[in-house]
């Protein structure tokens, strides 16, 4: 069950608007420091902001996470980090008082209402492959009981998105072929979208690849103890805004898969997305499906290389899964569709091959002929290896530093400019 979506979230944007407006104003009125940072993840404590506020830490920076819930705020003391709720009165005032603002997904990551004036920072958490932003309608849909209302209100929401999406001073890419979609989907120009790499992607390129994949197999077993020596294999659909997931598998089906773990002593592991949960429990209970879902692991990326092949849709995780890299098996069912409604940058069989699985016989196939023949593996490896050639121009674990320097860079000038 889906518990977001645009259509849901945009008409409370539209409800607030005399909250962004008091908002606003309150941060012509109030004063930035000089040098307190704030950073906030729609996925929890991790992702890109965590390695930035490792960085931004060493550097002996003055910063503070705002956090939405208490499982956020009990995972960042587990790590020494100082903590402010943002949606209360001093995370308003923290918010508009920092001179650097970190987010990953938007500016609901910290406080809304007090990001206008600020050096903002927006990592984003993924390469995308589905249009984003300004590049999808569904950015700006509306509830459909709208009825005629709902042309002015898109068009309304268009203007504020760009509006908004404009403050933002550095949003970092991966590639100039992922460059070019971050500045059209935020409507940003080459300057605010710097080619650094993607700090949230370091873990996958530091230290040796074997260390990697021991310590994040022991990260795994340590959430779904007892994994013993079999192979997992991790399974990420994409969330469909609010829609049913068109790839839950049939009693048949299912069947299949488990019969298929069942003879390669394998397990899979179903990440669904956060915003949205598909029904993915096998109609004879099995301890060879186990789910690994946001509640139990806020980052997927640094667990990433303990598994031996990544079955997804259109999620991003199939760029970062080519820096391990991992076998992909692209099961999409409803391929055709989601083509018309959001639309992909580029074509689709350009990223996941000719042999696009339609259903999980499909997929399992597909699977069992990894698992079973090693040419099969290495020519998928292949495959992943050119892939991460394309969308990837840093594979040296250093893009949090480049980011980091990107901001001092950028801070300097201001200051250089005497802005405010």
């Amino acid at each position: 069950m889906a518990s977001f979506s645009f259509g849901v979230g945009n008409a409370r944007k539209l409800a607030a608007l005399p909250l962004y407006v008091a908002g606003r104003i309150a941060t012509l009125l109030i004063p930035r420091s000089r040098d307190e940072w704030v950073f906030g993840c729609g996925a929890g404590i991790g992702d890109g902001a965590l390695a930035l506020w490792d960085e931004a830490a060493r550097d002996g920076r003055t910063a503070v996470w705002l956090v939405g819930s208490a499982r956020e705020r009990a995972d960042a003391e587990s790590r020494g980090i100082r903590t402010v709720a943002k949606m209360s009165l001093a995370g308003f005032w923290r918010t508009a008082r920092a001179r650097v603002i970190v987010v990953t997904h938007g500016f609901g990551d910290v406080n809304r209402y007090a990001v206008s004036g600020g050096f903002i920072v927006q990592l984003w958490h993924g390469i995308p492959l589905k249009r984003i932003g300004l590049d999808s309608p569904e950015t700006l849909r509306v509830p459909a009981r709208w009825g005629r209302l709902a042309p002015l209100a898109r068009r309304a929401l268009g203007v504020l998105y760009a509006q908004t999406t404009r403050q933002i001073r550095i949003l970092p890419a991966a590639s100039h072929l992922v460059r070019g979609r971050l500045e059209s989907a935020f409507s940003l120009s080459d300057p605010q979208v710097p080619v650094t790499g993607e700090p949230r992607v370091d873990v996958l390129s530091q230290g040796d690849p074997a260390q990697r994949q021991a310590d994040a197999r022991a990260a795994v077993a340590k959430i779904l103890s007892p994994v013993g020596v079999s192979r997992l294999l991790l399974y990420a659909p994409t969330w469909r805004d609010g829609d049913p997931d068109p790839a839950i598998p049939t009693t048949g089906e299912w069947q299949a898969i488990l019969a298929a773990l069942e003879r390669h002593d394998a397990i899979l592991v179903v990440r669904s997305h956060p915003l949205g949960a598909g029904e993915y429990s096998p109609t004879t209970q099995s301890d060879r499906v186990r789910s690994l879902g946001s509640d139990l692991a806020a980052d997927i990326t640094p667990l990433l290389p303990a598994f031996s092949a990544l079955i997804t849709d259109y999620s991003s995780l199939a760029f970062d899964a080519t820096l391990v890299p991992l076998p992909l098996v692209f099961l999409a069912p409803d391929v055709e569709a989601y083509s018309r409604r959001r639309g992909f940058y580029g074509a689709y069989h350009d990223v996941a091959g000719e042999d696009v699985a339609m259903d999980w016989m499909g997929a399992v196939s597909q699977l069992e002929a990894v698992l079973d023949d090693p040419g099969e593996t290495d020519r998928r490896l292949e495959r992943s290896r050119a892939l991460s050639e394309r969308v990837h121009a840093f594979r040296d674990g250093g893009n949090t530093t480049r980011v980091y320097r990107t901001i001092l860079a950028g801070l300097a000038r201001d200051q250089a400019k005497g802005r405010r």
